[in-house]
This record gives structure tokens, C-alpha cells and sequence, in this order.
């Protein structure tokens, strides 16, 4: 939510009359101000809670990879002490210590201070969930082992508040929340802005957008807020759109049709083959294998004493960071060599290389991936607060709090638009007045309602949303008549009983 006009959304001003100067164009401005303010005041009231939660729980989420580093320190550290020892000695040994789990992959410690992680297949964990031995690189010792979860190697804390922030720990009915905070924060956003821009036009200076950030600080009671609750609105207005839209990719309704238009877009994700060429291509001698008589297939090298070549051919083409090498599972496979998201990183080069040969397969150099793949890549590494590391962090946790604060004025303003005389008891804030629609004319109206119908359909819950909005408004609507019909009866008022629509007093500025 952004902004809920002070002065002119109490009451609709009176029609005036049409001089030869007014075009419909102003009919339009105006209509399309008052539907955007009807729209704004719903989704702010309803989906105002799903918003604040989102910002809490997300806040929290932003610095989660700190406080990560800080917790596990003992896991994800070590004091360096002379030369490491090699790859495979160090995976011998939490194979050892884990013999009834089969291994998966590996992470070399990337600093000098850093851990090798060893990740195996556990059927008893979770998808997307694998279990980590975490090794000394200087002595070959395992110091612990944990739980990881997903691309980034969460630890069981950050990934405690990866589902409060995705589902509150409700399972699939809990990311209803969440999805509907995603896919309504856009729009709320949008319209806030358009709302903003409107209400502070008249006071910026010709060359200046100054006044869209600063509030008018000389106001004071509700103008005060409304000033503060546009400004700090506009202030986050970016990060909301960008924590919106990469937040709708992981959703499960919304989700669903993104990840169909990047597939017909080619917008998504591209992979290294992990297929390794024949046996003839990689130069072996069938003849003189069957002159031999050898028709048995060769007994596949165990994949440990393989990952020293294979992670000094990844080196030595330019994967320098930390990297995850996947271990092949069956015996025409190639092992995968891919960075890591972590802090600092921004590209996600990628190898495929034959543990036997030590030959490049394939490979994949971030620079060939698509546009859109790489933005979205960025906005998801951003949103997880993994692209620069602290900095971002601090930057999303100072979004989240603005975004909180915008929230609360915004329930504020509502609850300082409620009755303040001649009511009994408790009173709810006034709506902005209905009919914002019908001073649309019909081939400007419909265009709307064309998109509505398309970000209803692509984004199922705002679709869902905006039925109950439509209902709601509907339900509203009755009452006012059936109240104004009472009010004539008493009166003996011939007018409409829609144009009875009693004046509801402002609370004190």
C-alpha cells in the first residue's frame, strides 16, 4: 500500500458541469484515480496481513546467511594449518564415516578457512534435502555433519526460516500465504505509486522528482502519515517489485504458468550433458579388444580416486570459486563441475568431464546462458540475500522494515477514516467511494478489464482475490442502498437511495 487520498476519497466531489474545454480524457484520469484508489484500499485491507507477515518473516530471512556464518561457525570453519590434504583422501574419509549413505557430491573448501562438504543421499530426509559430512581439509577429519537444503547448502537454522518465510511450517497449504503476497505486492505497489505520483505532481518543481521521495514533513495527524506512507512507499517501490516478481517463481499456482512461459520463451535454465561419448570416440581399440577376446564390458574406477583429476581440470578451466562436483551414479555418466551461489558470485560456469580421461565433455559458460535465465539467476541469488554478501542483506532487511512501516500507516490511515460522530460503538475506516467504473466509458473500460481477466487467469490468486473484492464491493453496495432506502422511508426523500449516501466525518488531521 501506498498512499489513500485525504481530502477527496471521503466523498466523491459533485460532477461538474462540462465547458467546451473538457475532453474525455480528464473523465478517464479521473475514473481510472478512482478505481485505482478502490483497488488500492481492498488489497491494502486484505492482503495487508499476508504483506506484513511476508516483511517480518522475509526480514528475518534476509540476514539468515549471517546468522548462519555465525551459528555453524564450528561446522563451516577451520584453522588453516599447512597444506591441505587431496580431494579424495578427504572424501574417504566421510565415506567412513557415513558407509550406509551413498555419496552425491562434493564441495571443495573454497578459502583457506573453509570446510569440504560431503553430501550424500539420505532416504530418510526430505526433497530437496541431503545429509552433509563436514571435513577438515588439513588433517582429512570429518568436524560434524548436518542437513542441507537445496542450491545453496542451507543449514538446518536458515532453512528453518526459509519455511517460515515460505509456508510458516504449514506444508503446502501454508505457501497460499505466501503466494498471495507475491503476486498481490506488484500491483499494490504500482497502483500505490500511480496513486503518489497524482497526489504530489502539483508541489515537485519542474526539473525535480524530489518531492515523490521526501515527505511534507510540515503536515501533521493523517496528512502526516499519508506523507510518509507514500514516501517511504516510493522509497522501496524497486526492491518490491523485484522481491515480488522473484518470489512468484517459486509460488505454486503462478509459478507453474512462469515456468511454462520461460519453457516456451526459452527462458529457462540451460544444463551441461552429463553423457560421455562412446568408447570408440574416446579413442579405444574395439578391434584389439575383441581380438583379445575381451567382450566384457571394463570395470567402472571407483568415482573417489577420479574427483583429484576431476577437480583439477575444472581449475584449470577457469572454475576457480566454490564449486559442487557431482558424482556420476551410473557408468555412462560424466562428473559435473558447477559454481556455487554464494556470496560475491555472480556467474554459474559449468563442466562436464570424464573422471576416467579427464577430458571436457561439455561445457557451459555463464556467458551463453540466456538473458532472461541470468536475470532471473541475479534476482533469485539478491532475494536469498547471496549476491553481495552483507551489503545485501542490510539492504533487504532496510526494505523489509520500510515495507512494514508503509504497511502500518496504511492501516493507520484506514482507522483514522472511520466515523468520528454520530456513530455508536465501533466503526470500521470509510472505503472510497464506488462506482469509479462507471465513469469509464465503455471502449476505455473494457481494455481494463481484458488485463484484469489476463493477470487474474496468469496469476491464479490475484484472479481469486479480486472475485472476493468483487463480491465484497457487491455485498457493500446493497447495504448502502438498502440503508438509503430506510433513510428516504424516514424522510420522505424521493431521491435515489444510492445518492443518500451518508457523509462520514474525517478524523482530526
Amino acid at each position: 500500500m501506498h498512499t489513500t487520498e485525504e481530502a477527496t476519497t471521503d466523498r466523491a466531489p459533485a460532477a461538474l458541469p462540462r465547458t467546451p474545454g473538457t475532453t474525455r480524457r480528464t473523465d478517464l484520469r479521473g475514473g481510472v484515480y478512482a478505481l485505482a484508489m478502490r483497488l488500492h484500499f481492498y488489497a491494502g485491507v486484505f492482503i495487508g496481513p499476508f504483506l506484513l507477515v511476508a516483511s517480518v518473516t522475509g526480514a528475518l530471512y534476509a540476514i539468515s546467511p549471517t546468522i548462519e556464518s555465525i551459528v555453524s561457525r564450528d561446522l563451516l570453519t577451520v584453522a588453516s594449518n599447512g597444506m591441505p590434504k587431496s580431494l579424495s583422501e578427504q572424501v574417504d574419509a566421510a565415506v567412513a564415516s557415513r558407509p550406509n549413505l551413498s555419496l552425491v557430491a562434493v564441495a571443495p573448501a573454497a578459502d583457506r578457512d573453509d570446510t569440504t562438504r560431503v553430501l550424500f543421499e539420505d532416504p530418510a530426509l526430505e526433497q530437496f534435502e541431503r545429509r552433509a559430512v563436514f571435513v577438515d581439509p588439513y588433517t582429512a577429519r570429518p568436524v560434524g555433519d548436518s542437513v542441507v537444503y537445496g542450491s545453496s547448502g542451507a543449514l538446518p537454522l536458515r532453512t528453518w526460516i526459509d519455511r517460515l518465510h515460505r509456508d510458516l511450517h504449514l506444508g503446502e497449504p501454508g505457501r497460499i500465504y505466501s503466494e498471495i503476497a507475491a503476486s498481490w505486492l506488484w500491483i499494490v505497489a504500482l497502483v500505490g505509486a500511480l496513486l503518489w505520483v497524482r497526489r504530489v505532481r502539483g508541489r515537485r518543481t519542474r526539473n525535480s522528482w524530489w518531492w515523490l521521495l521526501a515527505a511534507d514533513r510540515s503536515r501533521r495527524g493523517r496528512g502526516r502519515t499519508l506523507n510518509w506512507h507514500g514516501a517511504v512507499g516510493m522509497w522501496v517501490l524497486g526492491l518490491a517489485l523485484l522481491l515480488s516478481a522473484t518470489g512468484m517463481t517459486w509460488s505454486t499456482y503462478a509459478g507453474a504458468n512462469v515456468a511454462a512461459l520461460r519453457q516456451q520463451l526459452n527462458w529457462t535454465t540451460p544444463a551441461v550433458s552429463t553423457e560421455l561419448p562412446t568408447a570408440a570416440a574416446r579413442g579405444h581399440d574395439s578391434q584389439s579388444d575383441r581380438r583379445e577376446g575381451n567382450h566384457t564390458a571394463p570395470t567402472p574406477a571407483d568415482p573417489i580416486t577420479q574427483l583429484d583429476q576431476v577437480y583439477a581440470v575444472a581449475r584449470a578451466e577457469g572454475i576457480a570459486q566454490a564449486s559442487e562436483i557431482t558424482v556420476p551414479t551410473a557408468p555412462r555418466e560424466a562428473f559435473t563441475v558447477k559454481e556455487r551461489r554464494v556470496p560475491g558470485s555472480y556467474t554459474v560456469d559449468a563442466l562436464a568431464v570424464d573422471g576416467e580421461t579427464g577430458t571436457v565433455t561439455d561445457r557451459l559458460p555463464y556467458a551463453d546462458w540466456p538473458l532472461m535465465a541470468k536475470l532471473a539467476n541475479w534476482g533469485i541469488q539478491f532475494h536469498m540475500g547471496l549476491m553481495f554478501g552483507l551489503l545485501n542483506q542490510l539492504v533487504l532487511l532496510a526494505a523489509m522494515i520500510g515495507l512494514i512501516t508503509v504497511i502500518v500507516r496504511g492501516y493507520l490511515l484506514w482507522w483514522r477514516r472511520r466515523p468520528t460522530r454520530g456513530t455508536s460503538g465501533f466503526a470500521l475506516g470509510r472505503a472510497p467511494r464506488r462506482g469509479a467504473l462507471r465513469t469509464i466509458s465503455a471502449p476505455r473500460a473494457v481494455p481494463l478489464l481484458i488485463v484484469a481477466a489476463a493477470v487474474g487467469w496468469f496469476v491464479p490468486l490475484v484472479g481469486a482475490t479480486l472475485l472476493v473484492f468483487l463480491a465484497v464491493d457487491i455485498l457493500i453496495g446493497l447495504v448502502g442502498r438498502v440503508r438509503g432506502r430506510r433513510h428516504r422511508s424516514r424522510l420522505g426523500d424521493p431521491r435515489r437511495s444510492e445518492d443518500l449516501e451518508p457523509v462520514v466525518p474525517r478524523g482530526h488531521e
